[in-house]
Order: structure tokens, then C-alpha cells, then sequence
């Protein structure tokens, strides 16, 4: 069985005027996140992570910023067709590993939502996702509270394929 890692980062900065989306969850904050979807910088890490461990190409390939399509366009849908395109390379998702840098807000109490909905969304069990925050220690864009990034490891399988008649 063929086992391959996939990586995925993406950083998205704060604005006024939107919801807070990350995780595939609204989180109450006082800013949103500047995007041409609706800026859920946790999806898009994972949908890259996941597209490159199938060696597929990436998000910005697959969902341009600069289509009205996918403007302000629910990242879960996003991801749901990437695992679409996983699943027809003849992948599956074994485990999920991300981590959200960021100084505000305070993630902690919404990661079990976040894996759960994530997983619900990948058709895994939420154990196979793990999501986890933490700070930049005051350093950088987002040590000075301007943003968030985050990056997500994948581990994807072969699927298994009965051959018998």
C-alpha cells in the first residue's frame, strides 16, 4: 500500500467586516479574515496539504482568486471537492495534523468542533483530525495581531481495492 505526506500553509489577514471563519467554524472575533473565498485559512492549508500529498494541483489552481465563482465561496465546499479529487487519484485520508498561529483570539474551546466538522466534511473520524493553536511570541505579522497562519500535515494511503471477482 502506497502511503504518501502532503503539506499545506496559508496565511490570510485580519479586516474589518467579515465573519471569522476558521476550521470550517464561525468564531466570534472581532475581525474577519481578507480573502476572495471566505478566508478560512485552517481549509485552505488542509485542502493544499491534501492536494499535495496526491500530488494534485493546488488551491489556487484548482479554485483561482481571480474567478467570480468561488467569491466568497464556502471553504467546505472547497474542501469537499478536494477530497473528491483525493478519493478519484486513489487516496484516502488517514490522519490530519494542523496548527493555527495566531495571537487573538483564543482557539482552544472550539478545536473539538473544528475536528469534528472537518472530519464530518473528509468523511474520517474526527480522531483523525487534530488541530491545535499557537502563538508567534509577539514576532511577525501575526505576533502583532494582524493575521493569522497555519499549517497542516497530511497523511493519505492508497485505497484499499478488492480484487477479487
Amino acid at each position: 500500500m502506497e502511503i504518501r505526506i502532503g503539506i499545506g500553509y496559508d496565511s490570510h489577514k485580519f479586516v474589518k467586516g467579515k465573519k471569522l471563519f476558521i476550521g470550517g467554524i464561525e468564531i466570534p472575533f472581532d475581525f474577519g479574515l481578507l480573502g476572495h473565498s471566505d478566508g478560512d485559512v485552517a481549509i485552505h492549508a488542509l485542502i493544499d496539504s491534501v492536494l499535495g500529498a496526491a500530488h494534485l494541483p493546488n488551491l489556487g489552481v484548482l479554485f483561482p482568486d481571480d474567478s467570480l465563482e468561488y467569491k466568497d465561496v464556502d471553504s467546505k465546499k472547497l474542501l469537499k471537492v478536494a477530497c473528491k479529487l483525493l478519493a478519484e487519484k486513489g487516496f484516502q485520508i488517514v490522519n490530519i495534523d494542523g496548527v493555527l498561529i495566531l495571537e487573538l483570539p483564543k482557539l482552544s474551546q472550539y478545536f473539538d468542533l473544528m475536528n469534528t466538522t472537518l472530519a464530518e466534511i473528509m468523511g474520517i473520524n474526527p480522531e483523525q483530525v487534530n488541530f491545535k493553536a499557537k502563538t508567534n511570541e509577539g514576532m511577525g505579522f501575526v505576533g502583532r495581531g494582524e493575521g493569522v497562519a497555519c499549517i497542516v500535515v497530511s497523511l493519505v494511503a492508497e485505497t484499499k481495492q478488492d480484487l477479487s471477482l
